[in-house]
């Protein structure tokens, strides 16, 4: 079995120039290493998977008891960032302990990135569902508002799921197909063509694409 992505944290963006002399924007992120602490099977856990964590230094009084017996019990480090990964079928067998690097990504493949997003705060419908507002001249006293919200005969309510001012951002998003435009494993580096979801410094979920565009 083998796992097919890796976790990390996004550093930033920056530019890599082509052969073609062509610029392509591209998002620096940090992965792995990882460490495999937890291997879940199918005949114990109905699923094959394993439980990877992303290394970091943690301060031993930041781990809780249960947590400590966790990590404990797979002989790893405590670790901040936990998240599961599917196996794939493969001849190498994991188990706790392993490590996963960087090195399993190459360029020009594609990746789907999950993270949080950045949170905006309370925003109105122009900005968060992108409402066209309203005219802008001539006495309108209608700029931003969302404007008529339901049917007034039938059926003389307010559908469900209409979108409305409110909370905006800050949840789980995922960009799909982002090419890998390089991969550097001694500095755990990886460089995506495109934008990944969240801020500088969040944590992010790695893994191969599920429906990979082909290679021109």
């Amino acid at each position: 079995m083998a796992v097919n992505g890796i976790l990390g944290i996004k550093i930033g963006m920056t530019q890599v120039f082509t052969g073609a002399g062509e610029v392509v924007p591209c998002t620096v992120m940090q992965a792995g290493p990882c460490v495999v602490v937890q291997r879940r099977t199918a005949d114990k856990d109905g699923y094959e998977a394993v439980q990877l964590g992303l290394v970091e230094f943690v301060k031993p009084h930041r781990v809780n008891k249960p947590m400590g017996g966790h990590f404990k019990k797979a002989d790893v480090a405590p670790v901040k960032f936990l998240r599961e990964f599917r196996l794939e079928a493969s001849k190498d067998e994991v188990k706790p302990g392993d490590r996963v690097l960087v090195d399993k990504f190459e360029a020009g493949e594609f990746v789907d990135v999950s993270g949080v997003s950045k949170g905006r705060g309370f925003a109105g419908g122009v900005k968060r569902w992108h409402y066209r507002g309203g005219d802008a001249t001539h006495g309108s006293m209608f700029h931003r508002a969302p404007g008529g919200i339901g049917a007034s005969s039938f059926p003389s309510r307010v559908w469900k799921g209409q979108h409305f001012p409110g909370h905006m951002g800050n949840e789980r998003v995922t960009a799909k197909n982002l090419r890998v435009v390089k991969v550097d494993a001694e500095e755990n580096l990886l460089l995506v063509c495109g934008s990944v979801p969240g801020p500088n410094g969040s944590y992010l979920y790695i893994r191969k694409s599920k429906k990979a565009k082909k290679k021109a």
